[in-house]
């Protein structure tokens, strides 16, 4: 492999000391932090290399419920970890302590809590904070109880970080998808939500890959081999960051729109914390052009499993927000309708391909967004549609948590059958005919169908078609959809064909 700089291997930041003899936890360990229930929770941190070190999970006194008491030695690396075993949940406050045997030395956290841990990521979608101008989120803010945060600071690294700069805080995150869905979820579970925020705004998914996946996807390979061999923009960098907050709008621009240095610094340092998985509103960055929406469902999948590799998890799960409606982009610009135009119908499809690996969900959104806006308000059914899959994929609730998906499309003489799963209450929001379907046969010409709901199926025709062959649903910049289950939740987009638009 070719020898890359040695200034890429140092930081840019100083967000803690060099690791030393100091017992150092690692930073998502504060007061008031959520611990991940039902599953072994690791701790560690820097301490004097040979050092015992001693982490114990303690019930205030009184309490009914047992602590546990773990301990580890320190390595030469000066880096140690215990896992605490699986608890069951808690909104009863406890103390971590951690004693190592070097000068006695202890770090106390108090308020500590156990429930149900998510990690929300993503750009400025999941970014854009959680206001009373939301529709639908002042009363949900009112009535929010039980849900802490973490909020990562938004920097950049040249290497990978051990540390981050950030606590918990005893209130729900500033950021609307993520509150909505740590409301919905805690109101559903009845146990704590911590909710580790950690996004920035105009960040491609590339921008959150650790440098180890250029061996697997030559498209970020090239991305980061123009990188670094750019080093006018890594001087930039480092003046930028020496501004700290006095950085101004351009210059936080050129931070967050570079590749891997966000993973290194704002998410690197999460790891190993137990969490349930991910929720991941990202996409609008990766969706300029038609080459990077079809390499995106690639990278996605990838990008998925070095997480799961990075956490030592398999069933770290993720929960992805679908890019809802919007027509400015990419051009040519449309009326929201046309399914023949490279719009973000194909981003879309792209973020489905995730559904082929387990423990993975996407919330549609298909009815929701702006015209014009690419950062709609409607952000309160984004979060709740994101819990509902939670609530049904990893607390195992007995729940309709999606709207009718495509199961099968029959052409049948002059009519093709689409059947769906969760389909129970097939129906229209406002009582007309299902819209948004088109359907063509081999000469790609795509028409409007007629289509009529029969038991839980729609059938198609058209007068234009005499035999389709093919469907689109929903399959446009912004469709006006209104075909939903008996759950109120809205048909997933699909198409049957591998036509190029």
């Amino acid at each position: 492999m070719k020898k890359l700089p040695a200034s890429l291997f140092l930081s840019l930041l100083a967000i803690s000391p060099a690791l030393n003899a100091a017992l150092e936890p690692a930073s998502l360990f504060t007061d008031h932090m959520v611990l991940q229930r039902g599953m072994p929770v690791p701790v560690w941190g820097a301490a004097d290399p040979g050092a015992e070190v001693t982490v114990e999970f303690a019930p205030l006194a009184g309490s009914a419920r047992e602590g546990q008491k773990k301990t580890a030695e320190v390595g030469a690396d000066e880096k140690w970890r215990v896992d605490l075993d699986a608890m069951s949940a808690t909104a009863e406050p406890h103390e971590l302590r951690i004693r190592s045997t070097k000068d006695d030395a202890v770090k106390s956290f108090s308020d500590v809590v156990v429930g149900e841990v998510w990690i929300c990521s993503g750009q400025s979608n999941m970014q854009m904070p959680a206001t009373a101008g939301t529709p639908g989120l002042k009363d949900l803010m009112a009535k929010a109880e039980n849900i802490r945060s973490f909020e990562v600071e938004k920097t950049v690294a040249f290497s990978e970080q051990e540390a981050c700069r950030g606590e918990w805080k005893t209130t729900y995150p500033n950021s609307a998808v993520a509150m909505a869905f740590s409301y919905f979820l805690e109101e559903a579970a009845e146990v704590p939500v911590g909710i580790i925020l950690t996004s920035w705004g105009s960040s491609s998914i590339e921008g959150w890959m650790s440098r180890d996946m250029t061996e697997e996807l030559p498209h970020f390979r090239s991305i980061m081999e123009k990188f670094d061999a750019d080093e006018k923009l890594h001087g930039e960098i480092k003046t930028i960051l020496a501004k700290g907050a006095a950085r101004e709008r351009a210059e936080d621009i050129k931070l967050r729109t570079q590749p891997n240095i966000i993973f290194n610094a704002m998410m690197k340092p999460l790891a190993p914390y137990a969490c349930r998985g991910v929720v991941w509103y990202q996409g609008e960055a990766n969706a300029k052009t038609p080459d990077s929406m079809q390499q995106y469902g690639v990278t996605l999948k990838l990008w998925m499993k070095r997480y799961r590799e990075e956490w030592g998890r398999e069933d770290l799960h993720f929960l992805v927000a679908m890019l809802p409606g919007y027509t400015n982009v990419p051009r040519p610009k449309s009326d929201g309708e046309v399914p023949t135009l490279r719009s973000w119908a194909y981003m879309r499809e792209a973020q489905l391909t995730a559904l082929a690996l387990p423990g993975t969900g996407v919330a549609n959104t298909i009815d929701l967004g702006d015209k014009k806006n690419i950062h709609p308000t409607d952000k309160v059914p984004v979060g709740q549609r994101l819990a509902l899959l939670a609530q049904r994929d990893t607390l195992g609730m007995d729940i309709v948590a999606e709207g009718p998906v495509m199961k099968t499309a029959e052409a049948k003489g002059g009519e093709i059958i689409v059947s769906f799963d969760q389909s129970e209450g097939l129906t229209t929001k406002d009582g007309e005919a299902p819209k948004a379907f088109w359907v063509a046969d081999d000469s790609k010409k795509w028409v409007r169908a007629k289509a009529e709901i029969a038991g839980q199926t729609v059938v198609l025709k058209s007068e234009e078609v005499m035999k389709p062959l093919y469907v689109r649903y929903a399959f446009s910049a912004m469709p006006e959809v209104n075909l939903v289950n008996g759950a109120g939740l809205p048909a997933r987009p699909f198409r049957t064909d591998e036509f190029e638009p």
